[in-house]
């Protein structure tokens, strides 16, 4: 039986995971060239995605079999709410986005399939489904950083009015938070079985197809 790991999972979507990384939106991003009204939209739609991510890792907890489990899920609960969400909502003023407004926010198609489809995801299956299906925003949102700072038409600095978003995913607190669930991830892939591989395959290529609709989400509102 194969020692399966989360290079693995990227392998069997390597199609859907470029068209994620490498997507108009995240080089437009890169490059500076992004729509403002493009960006607004989806910082505004990101910030009810991580509510549904906190309710995601409520639901870790809930699922837990051990103390181990149940702190790993407490801990990404309490990030989460206590400091990422509170972040995200000084970044949005910087953008002219009120934490009013943000309250007031219906949410796209795009949030709601993707948000309800981990979240079902996680009622139907155990932990490992629930990561499997988080670790595109978990684990891309990092390799996205990276693979943006290895292009020569990324720009870095003042001129791009993006640069604060990129450096937030390339920092090392965020980069050690994505090993981390690599790690988490490589730990329980390596004892599934073929069979498990191909279900886990399956939820990781829907979540990614799921994280590129977001993209192009904000790419259709500035069209």
């Amino acid at each position: 039986m194969k020692n399966y790991n989360f290079d693995d999972l990227k392998i069997a979507c390597r199609d859907d995971w470029r068209a994620y990384i490498q997507h108009d939106f995240v080089r437009q991003l890169g490059a500076g060239i992004l729509p403002g009204d493009a960006f607004r939209h989806y910082l505004q739609q990101d910030y009810l995605f991580l509510i549904h991510f906190a309710r995601a890792y409520a639901l870790a907890v809930y699922k837990s079999r051990n103390m181990t489990e149940l702190r790993h899920g407490f801990e990404g609960l309490k990030t989460i709410v206590d400091v990422e969400l509170g972040l995200h909502v000084d970044y949005c003023r910087e953008w002219g986005i009120s934490e009013d407004d943000l309250a007031r926010l219906p949410e796209a198609k795009a949030t709601l399939a993707y948000t309800r489809y981990v979240l079902d995801t996680g009622n139907r299956g155990d932990l490992l489904d629930m990561h499997v299906a988080l670790a595109p925003c978990l684990v891309g949102y990092g390799e996205i950083a990276n693979w943006l700072n290895e292009q020569n038409d990324t720009r870095r600095g003042a001129g791009n009015p993006f640069d604060a978003w990129i450096a937030m995913y390339e920092s090392d607190d965020f980069q050690a938070a994505m090993r981390a669930e690599v790690d988490w991830l490589n730990a329980r892939l390596a004892t599934v079985t073929d069979e498990r591989f191909d279900e886990l395959a399956t939820i990781f290529r829907d979540a990614t197809r799921l994280e590129i609709d977001f993209w192009q989400m904000g790419l259709d509102k500035a069209s």
